[in-house]
């Protein structure tokens, strides 16, 4: 007996058809839902950061760091190269100007000003011989000149007695000529007396002038070799503390070799490193701001380094006003540089967004809080806190600021 087969009431290829309906269904919706609105995605508050446009006081500025450094530094190099014989103080002492730190020794230098010191006393020693010399032949070419003033003198009266007696006839008139020869000899002799005292006074002085310009020179030469050697006392150049000595006893220096340094503690300068980007806009009288213990302390910068090194330059800034208790050298700060002046603009708080949309978009909350949509913005300059708003949004809106990394491409969220 034949058993009836029951027919199946799906097949495999009804089921396919059924499947492949689904899926174009599903399609047809989502190409729908695309074209009509864009996707979505549901987003708890939480976990997003809401913030309210404002407008407000603005400033651009940069945040840089910053390094304490006393206001000056004198480095200390070695004048003379000797072996180090001696060390008065240590390292981080508090020196006054002129307090002595090491002693050199150099038994070259030590022996060249003990040669230099006999140099002048035999140059003095011949000056004192030369100037009695000189003195000695002056007193004896007076003395001649005394002689033939006086024969001068006798020849004088001699001749003028004969000449009246030879007008009387009273004397021959050989006598008469003969004491006329003799007087106009001895004015002769005269004359040349008068201009070899002349000629012995200027070359005496042109002697004297040039022994005490020789002595001069070598007792100038003495003093430099003098100091030299009094530079084999390193000593304080100002008031301060000496740092980074680097001096032991038995230790050999040579001349230009540095031994340390003194920081002058009268006040701080920070020597801050800037990103070459900004190196066309700081410049000498601009101003930052730094905030130690809750309290703002305002700096101004006093010099600027030009020089570019791995993509950044270096400024000098000092506090103006008041400087902060307790900051130490070597203590770091956190420093917000100005780059404008304060006015009023629309401001965005700062935040993760800007990494995705590159300031050029940003999620918007819609009236009742309940979405948040893309709307297309310009922002302008920024400082530590907040983007400047050109346009695209107004004051009050409220806007998503953190990061958009998880969102994709969605095109609206949905707050819960």
């Amino acid at each position: 007996m034949d058993v009836p087969i029951q027919k199946k009431k799906f097949s495999t290829s009804h089921i396919a058809m059924l499947v492949g309906g689904i899926a174009l269904i599903a399609l047809i919706i989502f190409v729908f839902s695309q074209s009509a609105g864009g996707s979505k995605l549901n987003v708890e508050k939480e976990r997003i950061s809401i913030n309210t446009i404002k407008k407000d006081v603005f400033q651009e500025n940069i945040p840089v760091n910053g390094i304490v450094l006393p206001i000056t530094t004198i480095y200390l190099d070695a004048l003379e190269g000797g072996r180090v014989e001696e060390k008065f103080v240590e390292d981080g002492a508090i020196l006054k100007k002129g307090e002595p730190i090491l002693r050199l020794s150099n038994t070259d230098l030590e022996l060249s000003l003990i040669n230099q010191e006999t140099s002048v006393y035999n140059l003095l020693t011949q000056m004192q011989i030369s100037q009695n010399a000189a003195r000695q032949n002056t007193i004896n070419r007076r003395n001649q000149f005394t002689d033939v003033e006086n024969s001068l003198i006798e020849a004088k009266r001699v001749y003028e007695l004969n000449k009246k007696l030879y007008d009387k006839g009273a004397v021959g008139r050989q006598d008469y000529e003969s004491s006329e020869n003799n007087y106009i000899y001895q004015k002769e002799r005269m004359k040349l007396a008068k201009q070899v005292l002349r000629q012995d006074s200027s070359s005496t002085k042109q002697e004297l002038s040039q022994a005490r310009s020789s002595y001069t020179r070598t007792q100038n030469a003495l003093e430099l070799m003098r100091k030299k050697v009094g530079d084999l006392v390193v000593r304080a150049p100002v008031d301060g503390q000496l740092t980074s000595l680097d001096a032991e006893i038995g230790q050999s220096k040579t001349k230009g070799e540095r031994l340390g340094q003194v920081d002058v503690l009268s006040g701080f300068k920070v020597r801050v490193d800037i990103d070459e980007h900004y190196i066309s806009r700081i410049y000498t009288g601009q101003k930052g701001t730094v905030v130690l213990n809750n309290k703002s302390y305002i700096l101004v910068i006093k010099k600027v380094f030009t020089q570019v090194n791995n993509g950044r330059f270096q400024v000098d800034m000092q506090f103006e006003g008041t400087v902060p208790e307790g900051i130490r050298r070597g203590q770091n700060l956190q420093i917000r540089v100005a780059l404008s002046a304060e006015k009023q603009a629309l401001l965005v708080s700062k935040g993760g967004f800007f990494q995705k949309t590159g300031g050029n978009w940003i999620f918007k909350v819609s009236e009742d809080g309940n979405t948040a949509y893309k709307v297309n913005i310009r922002l302008g300059s920024q400082n530590t806190e907040y983007y400047e708003v050109i346009e695209g949004l107004n004051p009050g809106d409220k806007v998503v600021t953190s990061s958009y990394d998880s969102f994709g491409d969605t095109e609206e969220l949905i707050l819960k």
